[in-house]
This record gives C-alpha cells, sequence and structure tokens, in this order.
C-alpha cells in the first residue's frame, strides 16, 4: 500500500482521486494521472439548483474570458467570478469542476471546488469562495485537504472571501460594458485614450471626447480591460472621479 502512495512521487498524487466530466464521459483518476486534462473546459460536476425561499441563489454568468456562461451557486460566488472575469491573468474559467476524493483517516470525503482557472503563464489556480465567518471545521478541513491536493498537482490554492465592498460595486457596474458591443468605434476609443493620457474627472474627460451618451458606454469598457483606470477601491464612480490612461498616467504639474 506505501508502495501505491508514492507512485506518482508526492503520496498526495495518489491519496486524491479526481471525479471529473470529459464530454459526455464520467471519468474518475488519481490526481497524479490527470496531468494532461484541462480542468478549465470540463463541464461542472454537478447542476446548480434554486431552491424556492432558499439562503443562496444559484445563476449563470457570461463570462467574456471564458466565452460563455459559467455557473455560480451564491451571490458571492457571483462576485469573485466577475472579479476573476476582469482579471488580466485569468485567461479561462470553469465552475465545479472536479470532485476531489480522499480518506481523512476516518472515512472517506468529496469536495468539489468552486473554479478552476488557467493563468496566463499556464498555471492553474483552484478557486474556493466562502466568507470567513462561514468557515466550520469541516469546511477548513475539506479546504485544507485541496489546498495539500493542489500543492501536489502544481496548482495555485486561494480561499476567497468577501470582496471590499466599494470595488465590487465599481467592477458591478463596469461589468454591465464587458462585452465587445461596448467597444465603440475605434476613433472613439482612441480619443479617451488620448484625453485621459493626462488624469481628469470622468464627465469633463467625456465631455472633450463627445456625446456622452455614446461615449460612456466605450469608457467603461475601456475600464473594464484596464485600458483606462481609476481608484475603484477608494469611492464610487461618479462624474468626478479621477480617470487615466493606464501605462501612461503621468500628473501635470
Amino acid at each position: 500500500m506505501a508502495e501505491l502512495a508514492r507512485a506518482y512521487g508526492d503520496e498526495a498524487l495518489s491519496a486524491f482521486d479526481l471525479v471529473f466530466h470529459r464530454g459526455e464521459e464520467r471519468c474518475r483518476a488519481r490526481l497524479g494521472g490527470c496531468w494532461d486534462v484541462r480542468f478549465e473546459d470540463v463541464e461542472p460536476v454537478r447542476e446548480f439548483t434554486w431552491a424556492k425561499n432558499g439562503q443562496s441563489f444559484a445563476g449563470l454568468y457570461y463570462s467574456v474570458t471564458a466565452g460563455g456562461h459559467v455557473g455560480y451557486e451564491s451571490w458571492l460566488e457571483r462576485d469573485r467570478l466577475i472579479l476573476l472575469d476582469r482579471d488580466r491573468e485569468v485567461v479561462a474559467i470553469a465552475s465545479q469542476p472536479f470532485w476531489l476524493h480522499w480518506h481523512d483517516g476516518r472515512r472517506e470525503r468529496r469536495h468539489a471546488p468552486d473554479y478552476f482557472v488557467r493563468l496566463a503563464n499556464g498555471r492553474g489556480r483552484v478557486v474556493d469562495v466562502r466568507a470567513a465567518d462561514r468557515l466550520d471545521e469541516r469546511t477548513l478541513e475539506a479546504f485544507a485537504a485541496t489546498r495539500r491536493a493542489c500543492a501536489a498537482a502544481g496548482w495555485e490554492f486561494e480561499r476567497a472571501g468577501v470582496p471590499d465592498p466599494v470595488l465590487m460595486e465599481n467592477v458591478r457596474w463596469l461589468s454591465r460594458y464587458r462585452r465587445r458591443r461596448n467597444a465603440g468605434p475605434a476613433e472613439v476609443r482612441d480619443r479617451l485614450v488620448d484625453v485621459f493620457a493626462d488624469p481628469k474627472p470622468l464627465r469633463a474627460g467625456v465631455e472633450l471626447v463627445g456625446d456622452g451618451l455614446l461615449v460612456l458606454p466605450v469608457l467603461f469598457h475601456l475600464m473594464w480591460s484596464g485600458v483606462l483606470a481609476a481608484d475603484l477601491d477608494g469611492e464610487l464612480l461618479g462624474t468626478h472621479s479621477l480617470v487615466w490612461t493606464e501605462g501612461r498616467r503621468h500628473w501635470v504639474s
């Protein structure tokens, strides 16, 4: 049994099994045998259910990063999904990617992480979303086991809690303009980048470019995309918020 546990070099690679869906096929394999599985492309291992009068709210979010809908099981998971969708380091996202199975010395356990993301550098990251005040002993044990499995597989592990409320409110607003249809004409995008090369209030810069009805959706799309920036942590976006072109920020003395 000890030889089997060390079959993949790190005992954790044999101590954990993964159950996942590859197309229509349900697969189960040792963690060490899953090196070639693109977990960012798998289907969720469980359905997203809506319970009347339930405490959680499940749904589907259209991710521009994934190029399709990604599921979530609570508002907190949805907020984390929005933040992942805007994160320039994230290039792919899958929800409920696999069941992680292990034995804790007393009984068989299993846990389905909330998200698997692929990063621009090629590494994987497993994300579990849970508020700090909901971390009971069983959950902490599951997260510890997941962290151990991720370390053995060469993935990052993140336990994501409640995001900063000001940041989240701003990013939720910007997410309304995440789709390509809000990019607008190239000349409007170029003009916004030039106008905000010197930081200035949002409304003042928009008025220099043109009609707000046309320009504002493009501005918010560029802010979502990271081309334009503002202090999203410090205050709610408003007409007087200071905006600048990211990477070309400088102050006029």
